[in-house]
């Protein structure tokens, strides 16, 4: 589990492939990974990975084709949000991440809004009904809260600090997202309809 607080940005430097996936070669100095050993699950660009090998602050991890069909950004080089699992203990200072994308969605607008940005996001039409005004949701691995739902649209409000410490400021209109929506909206659902079935 997670929290959607990005704890740094790093780079996937190479990109090969690994049986029916990739394996992802990913420097990570920019986290503290003193703590972090082979086995253990990272939050990279808001897709749960395993470390399957660790030297020098890269991190390796071998991404199967099920998570690449799902996912946008584990590929190709470039910029991603990192987060190390949660601990029982630790602050959950976003809400509870699984790193399990739910599906890809696509940037409609990323306007400036004072010192803010508006991000407005169209999410597949399955997903929308786990979008709500001030519930949570994934982008990119950042946990943020939702300003207005409407249909298959939402929009978010992304502040300095965010736009700072992970790889959001770098989207434009056409962008492609990983999502994950709020896991209380989709136990809810689960539960609504198995007492409807009673």
């Amino acid at each position: 589990m997670f929290t959607g607080i990005v704890q740094a940005v790093g780079r996937i430097e190479s990109v090969a492939p690994q049986h029916q996936g990739l394996r992802l070669v990913i420097d990570a100095r920019a986290l503290d990974v003193a703590d972090v050993g082979l086995g253990d699950s990272i939050c990279v660009q808001g897709a749960c990975l395993t470390v399957v090998a660790f030297a020098g602050g890269k991190l390796s991890f071998d991404v199967s084709r099920e998570s690449l069909d799902c996912t946008v950004g584990l590929d190709r080089p470039g910029e991603v949000n990192l987060e190390k699992s949660l601990a029982l203990g630790d602050k959950l200072g976003g809400h509870l991440v699984t790193g399990h994308v739910d599906g890809v969605g696509e940037v409609l607008a990323f306007e400036t809004a004072g010192d803010s940005r508006l991000l407005r996001v169209r999410v597949p039409r399955e997903l929308a009904r786990y979008i709500a005004r001030k519930g949570s949701v994934t982008i990119d691995g950042v946990s943020l809260t939702v300003n207005r739902a409407e249909e298959a649209d939402f929009e978010v409000n992304l502040i300095p600090h965010t736009l700072e410490v992970t790889t959001l400021m770098r989207l434009a209109q056409g962008s492609q997202v990983n999502l994950e929506v709020d896991l209380l909206a989709r136990y809810l659902e689960r539960m609504l309809a198995a007492r409807s079935g009673d």
